[in-house]
């Protein structure tokens, strides 16, 4: 399987009474899927899989695979920092439908570049679907380097990585290892082009929550070379995907989602709504641009 444009890490919205908001998920399924995206990642850092417990992490995912109903790619979040859950997890959603599974190198407890190898073979020899490996040190303390990468590219269903490093050298090492073994999606809207620049084809993206239409675009007509017409997109995103992380994913977006009308409702505990400054930063940002449902 290969994976290529614009896939978006759905959020996971709540209802007043925190609880997860099926109907509005299944919508904003809808619109994503009517504006063209590549697939969709339910579970994600950006569907706040940390304060999910396993029960809601795998209705989140039987949901966004029903939704879908093969329309398209939906690569689930099946991570841990606990080897025995991420096989768990993946195993769920391999036994539900999903195309792929995303996991996550394991954080907090910081292994070795051993551990990590050995963390993606045992869940790599748990399921047959494609894994997408995600690689965000900024979030989990540890760096999952190329060398190491280019080791597990000797299991077969390790099929592609979202590197949210912000390491555009590192990701064209990447690609010089492993080129034709290995799809490199970006795990950041604002490096995307850059990333396409050095092998990467596409993107797992927060701001496609919002402007799905735009960042597939860009990457289609980069793709075909098209470099000026995508590299004017890329422009005009810009603040909007900075504006992204005024605070932590996915306080901004939700914020962003509830401005435009669509379904994401509050954060859970321990994020809060986002300081007031930073709403009035991103509501001035949000008026610059137009966002269609229809």
């Amino acid at each position: 399987m290969k994976f290529q444009g614009c896939y978006v890490a759905i959020i996971t919205p709540f209802t007043s009474d925190d609880k997860v908001d099926e109907k509005g998920l299944r919508s904003n399924i809808e619109f994503l899927i009517k504006k063209g995206v590549a697939g969709i990642v339910p579970c994600g850092t950006t569907g706040e899989s940390a304060t999910l417990n396993w029960d809601e992490h795998n209705h989140v995912v039987d949901i966004a695979i029903d939704q879908a109903a093969g329309r398209v790619t939906v690569i689930a979040g099946a991570g841990s920092n606990n080897t025995s859950e991420a096989v768990a997890g993946a195993k769920h959603a391999e036994k539900s439908g999903a195309d792929a599974i995303l996991c996550i190198t394991p954080y907090y407890n910081k292994p070795t570049q051993e551990g990590l190898y050995q963390h993606f073979k045992a869940v790599s020899q748990a399921v047959k679907i494609p894994i997408v490996v995600y690689n965000v040190p900024g979030r989990t303390g540890i760096n999952l380097l190329p060398e190491t990468l280019e080791k597990l590219c000797d299991f077969e269903n390790i099929a592609a990585v979202k590197e949210a490093s912000g390491n555009v050298p590192q990701v064209s090492e990447i690609h010089r290892r492993c080129a034709g073994r290995l799809d490199i999606l970006s795990g950041d809207d604002g490096l995307t082009l850059p990333i396409l620049s050095v092998g990467g084809k596409g993107v797992i993206s927060v701001v496609g929550n919002i402007v799905p239409d735009k960042m597939s675009a860009m990457i289609d007509l980069y793709l075909k070379g098209q470099h000026s017409e995508a590299l004017k997109i890329h422009e005009e995103l810009a603040e909007l995907s900075e504006s992204m992380f005024l605070e932590s994913n996915p306080v901004p977006v939700k914020n962003a989602m509830n401005h435009y009308g669509l379904a994401a409702g509050t954060v859970r505990l321990p994020l809060v709504d986002m300081r007031e400054d930073n709403k009035q930063k991103l509501l001035s940002v949000l008026k610059k641009y137009t966002v269609t449902l229809s």
